[in-house]
């Protein structure tokens, strides 16, 4: 039962953590966390591209 789950809902779950940690990084602070949150909310939008382009 755990494989199907993991292979279905794998990716998903991994975006919305780094998108959750892309927010938090964007909130408390400037500097490094600028680069932490352009990277982790940056992620998604890329799979995305890519996904759309691949077709």
């Amino acid at each position: 039962m755990k494989a199907p789950f993991l292979t279905l809902w794998g990716w998903p779950i991994g975006f919305g953590v780094l998108t959750c940690i892309g927010l938090i990084a964007a909130l408390l602070g400037d500097g490094w966390w600028d680069l932490v949150s352009a990277v982790t909310l940056g992620a998604p939008v890329l799979a995305c591209g890519w996904y759309c382009l691949k077709r």
